[in-house]
């Protein structure tokens, strides 16, 4: 059986011991899934998935999702490339600030895979920060405000109300749906999500998507978001994992909130994603 070592005293772990390539085993596909229920992020290394092993990798958790907005590979629609060339040193990145993926949809994603194809030699780091930890140390005030309310979210970076500047923008290797008005219409979800393998709660909120409290206009939203925000990804409470080709991440897109940083210009990387799905928020 793989050998798990926590990463954090609230969040992620490193597997080691392991062929990811080694799925028809039963155990080791009930360790990963408990793995990832208990540390809500799994780091493992010196793996060498091709994309079909990352797929089956991937359905272990879940079934494939396809993403809206975003372009996958030319010959597979549940694949991303996750791509910035060396020569793309302006503009932003993608996922360059602090999110819980495409939490606008009816049914978010429940967790992704990473696959390091090309690291750059400095940067390109990622960091994940627990919900889950953010929420039993929230100021009772706010655990109080937050209980049984809902979340308005919103696909501001693919619609047209809340479009950001070009200069924001992740670069052109990753080919994204802009201008779409169907991305502006208001979607709500739980402030607080409990995780149904572990009865843990978890906040359900962030940046890029949430736009204000359901009964509440963004003025009056505002302040209490900004509060949550400020503590949802003290460092306490997070991870900030250096890639190496070859690594493999895991995690739970709905515990979790997660951050590219954009710190490697001149360098070219490109990690391969997958996503899975899982029954829809209530």
């Amino acid at each position: 059986m793989p050998q798990i070592q926590r990463l954090t005293g609230f969040l992620g772990a490193q597997m080691q011991g392991t062929d990811l390539r080694a799925l028809d085993d039963p155990d080791l596909r009930s360790a990963l899934r408990s793995a990832l229920a208990e540390h809500q992020l799994l780091i493992i290394r010196d793996q060498s998935l091709s994309i079909e092993d990352q797929k089956r990798l991937t359905e272990v958790f879940g079934e494939l999702m396809q993403l809206p907005y975003v372009a996958p590979m030319h010959d597979d629609p549940s694949v991303i490339a996750v791509l910035k060339e060396a020569h793309e040193d302006s503009g932003g990145v993608f996922g360059g600030e602090w999110h819980s993926d495409f939490s606008f949809l009816d049914n978010p994603p429940a967790g992704s895979v990473l696959n390091a194809q090309e690291i750059p030699p400095v940067g390109g780091d990622t960091l994940w920060s627990s919900q889950i930890a953010a929420f039993e140390t929230l100021p009772e005030h706010l655990k109080s405000f937050l209980d049984g309310r809902r979340a308005v979210h919103v696909g501001k970076p693919y619609g047209v109300k809340f479009a950001p500047p070009s200069e924001a923008r992740a670069n052109a290797s990753i080919r994204m749906t802009r201008g779409d008005p169907e991305a502006d219409c208001e979607v709500l979800h739980p402030a607080v999500l409990i995780n149904p393998d572990t009865g843990a709660r978890a906040l359900y909120l962030n940046p890029i998507y949430t736009t204000r409290f359901d009964g509440m206009t963004e003025e009056e939203s505002r302040p209490f978001l900004e509060q949550i925000y400020k503590h949802a990804v003290r460092p306490d409470f997070s991870v900030r994992h250096k890639w190496r080709a070859g690594d493999v991440v895991i995690w739970d897109n709905r515990m979790t909130l997660h951050y590219a940083t954009n710190d490697y210009a001149g360098f070219r990387r490109l990690i391969y994603r997958t996503t899975f799905r899982s029954s829809p928020l209530e």
